[in-house]
C-alpha cells in the first residue's frame, strides 16, 4: 500500500466533503436556519432579510425591511433562485407557503431546479412595518349610494390616510411596482445570483412584467399564472359578459345545473335591474345593541360577484344561489352575505402597500374612457377592481405614468398558464398583457379559475418541464369542475 497516495487521496476526499457541506450549508447575510411549517408538514429552511430604500427617488429616504424564507435546492443541477411573487397586491409569499393544503407542495417540487424563495414584498407579511390607516369616514349603511358619492368619500379617505402615514414616517410614493422591481434586483445581489427566475400569479405577474423593464438581463425565466398587464390594474367591464358566457358553457355540461340555470346572464341582469329599482332593506342583528337596517343595493351585489367569480370551483355555485334567491324574492341569506362581505365595517381603511401599488399603476386615459363607456351596461360595472378607478391619480406624483403602462418587450423564456374560467384576469387580457414576449409558451387550463396552480398535477408537471428546459408538450390541461348544483 502506498501510504503517500492514500494520504493524498484522503486529503482530497476531506477537502471534497468539506466543500460539499460548506456549499450545502451556505447562507446569505443574516439568514438563520428555521423549521418551516405548513400544516402538519415541516421542512428545514432559512429566513433572512435585506434593507431597501423606501423611496429610491428621495435621497433622504429611510430603509425598510424585506423578509423572505429560502428553501434550499435539492436537485443536482442548481439553477437560478426561484422567487415567488404573491398576488393582491398585498399577499404574503411566506403565508402562501405556510397555508395548509395550498401551494406548499409546489414550493417543494420546484426546489429541484434551484433555491425557492417565499418573498414578502415591501409592505406585506413580515415586511409590513407601516400601520393600517383606519379612517374616520364611512359609507352610510341605510341610504342609496351614488357612484359620485362613494368616489368623493373614498378620495377624501385617501388624502386622510396619506397624512396619517406621513406622521408615521412612511412615504407612500415608495409603494409602487417599480420600487418593488428594484427590490427584486437588490434581493438578487443579496443572494449572490447572476439571475433570478420569477414565479408569480395575478399581481405577482404585474410585478414580474415590470421587472423586465428594470432588470431584464438578470431574469433567467418567468412562470406566470393569471397574468395582469401593466395597463390592466383596472379591468375592462365588457369582458365580464364574455366570462359569463364561458361559465354558461360549463354549466351546460352538467344537466342538473343547466336545468337550474339556463340563462345566467339573464339572471344577473334581472337581479341588477331589481336592486337598482328597489334596493332591499335587510335587518342586521348586532351582538351588542339594537339591530341595524342595511340597504342592500346593486353596487353591493356587483361587488360580491366580482369577488366570487374569480374561481368557479370554489364560489360560483354559492353566487348562483344568491342571485337565484334574490330573483325569487328570497332574502333570508342576505344578512350572512352582507356580514361576510364586510359591508358592515363602520370605517373605511387602507393598507399602504395595496393602496399605493394600485394607485401608482393606474390606468391610461384612453383605457379609462373605454371603461366609463362599458361600465353602465356591464354585469359588475366598475366593481371588479374597486376602489380603482375611483382613486385614479388621487395622490400627486404617485401615478407611474403611461410609459410604465406600455407592454414590455423581451425574449426571456416565459411560461403563461391561463384558466379559461378566470373571473379576474380574463383570457383575452392575459394574451394582450404578454403580447410583447417573443419567447412565450402558452398553456391553457380548461375550466380553471384564477388560482389554478393546484387544480391538477399536470400544472406542476408543466412548470417542471419548462424549468428543465424541455419543450412543453401539452398546451392544454383539463380540469373537471365540481357540480354547480348538488
Amino acid at each position: 500500500m502506498n501510504i503517500k497516495n492514500l494520504t493524498v487521496g484522503l486529503l482530497l476526499l476531506t477537502v471534497t466533503l468539506m466543500s460539499f457541506y460548506s456549499f450545502a450549508a451556505k447562507t446569505f447575510g443574516n439568514e438563520k436556519e428555521i423549521q418551516f411549517k405548513s400544516g402538519e408538514q415541516s421542512v428545514m429552511a432559512y429566513e433572512g432579510s435585506i434593507q431597501v430604500l423606501e423611496n429610491r427617488n428621495d435621497k433622504n429616504s429611510r430603509t425598510i425591511p424585506l423578509t423572505y424564507v429560502r428553501f434550499p435546492a435539492t436537485g443536482n443541477k442548481k439553477g437560478s433562485p426561484i422567487v415567488y411573487l404573491s398576488g393582491g397586491p398585498g399577499g404574503s409569499g411566506i403565508s402562501t407557503a405556510q397555508y395548509p393544503n395550498f401551494r406548499f407542495p409546489l414550493f417543494m417540487a420546484l426546489r429541484e431546479f434551484g433555491d425557492v424563495i417565499a418573498l414578502d414584498q415591501r409592505g406585506t407579511g413580515k415586511s409590513h412595518i407601516v400601520p393600517k390607516c383606519e379612517s374616520k369616514k364611512s359609507l352610510p349603511l341605510n341610504e342609496r349610494l351614488s357612484e359620485s358619492q362613494v368616489t368623493k368619500i373614498y378620495r377624501a379617505v385617501a388624502t386622510e390616510c396619506v397624512e396619517f402615514w406621513n406622521k408615521k414616517g412612511a412615504d407612500v410614493l415608495g409603494y409602487t411596482t417599480v420600487q418593488s422591481a428594484h427590490d427584486l434586483n437588490d434581493l438578487r445581489k443579496h443572494l449572490q445570483a447572476d439571475k433570478l427566475t420569477l414565479w408569480g400569479i395575478s399581481y405577482g405577474t404585474h410585478l414580474a412584467l415590470a421587472s423586465l423593464k428594470v432588470m431584464e438581463n438578470h431574469i433567467d425565466k418567468m412562470v406566470l399564472a393569471s397574468a395582469e398587464g401593466l395597463n390592466q390594474t383596472v379591468k375592462l367591464p365588457a369582458r365580464t359578459e364574455a366570462y359569463f358566457k364561458r361559465l354558461q358553457q360549463a354549466i351546460n355540461q352538467q344537466p342538473k345545473a343547466k336545468a337550474e340555470y339556463p340563462d345566467v346572464i339573464g339572471l344577473v341582469k334581472r337581479v341588477n335591474r331589481k336592486l337598482e329599482a328597489n334596493p332591499i332593506t335587510v335587518t342586521m342583528p348586532q351582538k351588542d345593541g339594537e339591530p341595524i337596517e342595511f340597504l342592500f343595493q346593486k353596487s353591493h351585489m356587483q361587488g360580491i360577484a366580482s369577488a366570487m367569480i374569480s374561481d368557479p370551483h370554489r364560489y360560483v355555485s354559492m353566487l348562483l344561489q344568491i342571485y337565484s334567491g334574490i330573483d325569487s324574492g328570497i332574502t333570508a341569506m342576505l344578512p350572512s352575505v352582507i356580514e361576510r362581505a364586510g359591508f358592515m365595517d363602520s370605517k373605511i381603511s387602507f393598507d399602504i402597500m395595496s393602496f399605493g401599488m394600485d394607485v401608482a399603476s393606474g390606468v391610461t386615459d384612453e383605457r379609462l374612457n373605454l371603461i366609463e363607456q362599458q361600465a353602465p351596461a356591464s354585469l359588475v360595472g366598475k366593481m371588479l377592481n374597486f376602489p380603482m378607478p375611483h382613486l385614479n391619480k388621487v395622490i400627486p406624483n404617485l401615478d407611474l405614468g403611461d410609459d410604465f403602462r406600455t407592454k414590455p418587450k423581451s425574449d426571456v423564456p416565459t411560461l403563461l398558464l391561463t384558466g379559461t374560467l378566470d373571473g379576474r384576469t380574463y383570457v383575452q387580457s392575459q394574451y394582450e398583457a404578454t403580447a410583447g414576449l417573443s419567447n412565450l409558451t402558452k398553456v391553457t387550463v380548461n375550466n380553471a379559475g384564477h388560482n389554478l396552480f393546484m387544480v391538477s398535477p399536470k400544472v406542476t408537471e408543466t412548470i417542471k418541464m419548462f424549468l428543465s428546459d424541455k419543450p412543453v408538450e401539452g398546451k392544454e390541461i383539463e380540469f373537471t369542475l365540481p357540480p354547480f348544483v348538488r
